[in-house]
């Protein structure tokens, strides 16, 4: 397994993260169980998850719940584990101070309740899942740092940020003189490359770490897409092309999909989310995968990057 530091921090992880979002959805706790050792077997050491995760199925926190209960297991388990949680949506618990946001009352509140789903007393990384422009940082950054101080949370990240939100925040967070953001987990992907405007550019000028979610675009970029009939037919064109490109290096579309993020400098790690065990594995296939000039170059026209225009590759 390769390792990364995580932005200008001092922690190192693993090159691919294991998303639980699925956890107790659309996955069983014994198959969960089962991925997360095979994680753990194959040196993934970075884990995330959210507070609401599960909201689907109108079980909030129920992917927390299982993680917890995998670390009760023991065997050391949470000792070999960078974990990562995140607060900011509703929690379905009623009132006006419920709603989506991260006031200083909201997050004490939901972090201790995700300390106590995930039978830990510490995060090492704590995501805010979106901003909110309607908090001051005046407000908001001291709980932070005093969760850093207390030994709460060992590393403080956001989700979902514009570059100018990335900015206002390492802003605040020095005048405050806090270590700041240490990374930035934002969509991207070879169909959603918008990012490479301002977010990973803000991401590398503060120093900080890129975690990518949803880097296979939902399933569009996995193998048998080309197949799907929900797209339109530019997008059909674009997945067929990038079929055949496939094909003809003897590659899987998820495993190059992901290779491309990989060997993109701004990126630490894109999140993958097995449903099974065999699919944890194949994922592993991308970290061995270098891709030459022709076909990174043959990549980037079929999908091209903003403005649709190819840029030079990586030219941050």
């Amino acid at each position: 397994m390769e390792y990364q530091k995580l932005g200008k921090s001092g922690l190192w992880v693993s090159r691919l993260v294991l998303g639980t979002m699925n956890f107790g959805s659309k996955i069983e706790e014994k198959e969960a169980f089962r991925i997360m050792d095979a994680a753990l077997e194959v040196g993934i050491n970075y884990f995330d998850t959210a507070n609401n995760y599960g909201k689907s199925i109108k079980k909030e926190g129920i992917s927390e719940t299982i993680i917890g209960n995998w670390f009760a297991g023991g065997m050391h388990r949470r000792e070999k584990v960078v974990l990562a949680t995140k607060v900011y949506e509703s929690m379905q618990e009623g009132g006006p101070n419920d709603m989506p946001g991260l006031s200083a009352y909201k997050v004490r509140r939901h972090f201790a309740d995700s300390l106590k789903r995930l039978r830990t007393d510490h995060v090492e990384i704590y995501y805010m899942h979106h901003v909110d422009r309607g908090v001051l940082w005046e407000e908001i950054l001291p709980v932070f740092q005093g969760m850093i101080q207390n030994g709460d949370i060992d590393y403080l990240a956001s989700s979902n940020f514009a570059g100018w939100n990335i900015a206002d925040a390492q802003g605040a967070a020095k005048k405050s003189n806090m270590f700041g953001l240490v990374c930035e987990q934002h969509k991207y992907n070879l169909l959603t490359r918008i990012p490479e405007l301002e977010v990973l550019p803000s991401a590398k000028s503060h120093g900080m770490g890129v975690v990518a979610w949803s880097p296979l675009e939902g399933g569009m970029l996995s193998r048998n897409a080309v197949n799907r009939k929900d797209v339109g037919r530019g997008i059909q064109e674009q997945l067929k092309k990038f079929h055949e490109l496939c094909i003809e290096i003897g590659e899987k579309e998820d495993v190059v999909a992901l290779a491309w993020l990989l060997q993109n400098p701004v990126v630490t790690a894109p999140i993958i989310g097995p449903r099974t065990v065999g699919q944890l594995y194949d994922a592993l296939r991308a970290l061995e995968l270098h891709l030459d000039q022709e076909v990174t170059e043959r990549l980037e026209h079929i999908f091209p990057g903003p403005g649709g225009i190819a840029p030079e590759v990586y030219a941050w």
